[in-house]
């Protein structure tokens, strides 16, 4: 089976593709607030799905990291306007330091190509 890498670098790729899953690296956007990087992020991850072939409806997990627990619900927000609701992913969402200060969310996930 082939692995496909989209936009590698020295030390990740964006998206990696084995068979017909794909693995998103940890999506990630500047913003004023949690509501506006989530939005950003959702778009950055329909962008990247697309280019895989896939599409939001096609996720099978996601893994939401929050640099502060008390914006889950900001989060969730952006997220149930977004998510397919005929085909929600298995989700997990903690709290945790993330790469640098100024983001307040990342998000990971794996899909399958149709």
């Amino acid at each position: 089976m082939s692995i496909v890498r989209l936009d590698p670098g020295a030390r990740m790729s964006e998206a990696v593709i084995h068979g017909n899953t794909i693995y998103l690296a940890g999506q990630v956007e500047e913003g004023p607030d949690v509501g506006a990087q989530t939005k950003a992020v959702l778009a950055s991850i329909d962008a990247l799905l697309e280019r895989a072939g896939s599409s939001k409806a096609n996720i099978l997990s996601a893994t939401i990291w929050l640099s502060d627990i008390n914006d889950f619900a900001a989060m969730n927000k952006e997220w149930d306007a977004w998510v397919d609701k005929s085909n929600p992913p298995a989700r997990a969402t903690s709290e945790g330091k993330l790469a640098a200060p100024q983001f307040k969310v990342e998000i990971i996930i794996v899909a399958a190509k149709p």
